[in-house]
């Protein structure tokens, strides 16, 4: 869903760059201190090792292990595998307008969570509270609103079905270049 165009260059795999979000308002969000990857078939990849910073206003968390992130060409939702011991081994943040603002990646962030928690929730969709709140709040589009929910459920069943790029394999690629890129 991005309105931006999209840059002809990039920044050459293992370049640190922050991951900007924001709120519809425009308000600030998360903060992700990362590296750029590169990118396949499914997107342009990111990455975050363990010890590296993620805040917002009130938060400020560093990553207990390494995590990659996809940003697909649609800009609609953010993956994020990460690796143990993480307690989620996937989030996916449901988004808008992913796109690049010169050196840097940024994007909305629009509340709904598809999740695969390694405990007994396992797989769900998360925040769905907020997700009601602010679409009130903020005035979500009806078009917006319905991509979305639709997108929420497609995402967790494609998860459940664990093919590309949601499986493991796709992520422990990404996650090895990471270890490259930034070695411990």
């Amino acid at each position: 869903m991005s309105t931006q165009t999209t840059p002809t260059k990039r920044p050459a795999p293992g370049t640190r760059v922050i991951f900007r979000w924001r709120k519809w308002d425009g308000g600030t969000h998360w903060t992700h201190e990362c590296v750029y990857l590169g990118s396949d078939e499914w997107g342009e990849w990111f990455g975050q090792p363990a010890g590296w910073r993620s805040h917002r206003p009130g938060r400020n968390v560093t990553a207990i292990s390494p995590n990659v992130t996809l940003i697909p060409a649609s800009g609609d939702y953010a993956l994020t595998h990460n690796a143990a011991p993480a307690t989620y081994r996937i989030y996916i943040d449901l988004a808008w307008d992913v796109h690049w603002d010169g050196p840097e990646p940024t994007g909305i962030d629009m509340d709904l969570d598809v999740v695969w928690a390694v405990d007994e929730r396992g797989l769900f969709i998360d925040d769905r509270d907020e997700w009601d709140e602010h679409r009130v709040e903020y005035g979500y589009p009806l078009d917006v609103v319905e991509h979305l929910e639709s997108l929420a459920v497609d995402l967790e069943g494609r998860v459940r079905e664990g093919g590309a790029p949601f499986d493991r394999s796709t992520a422990r690629r990404w996650l090895d270049r990471l270890a490259a890129a930034v070695p411990a």
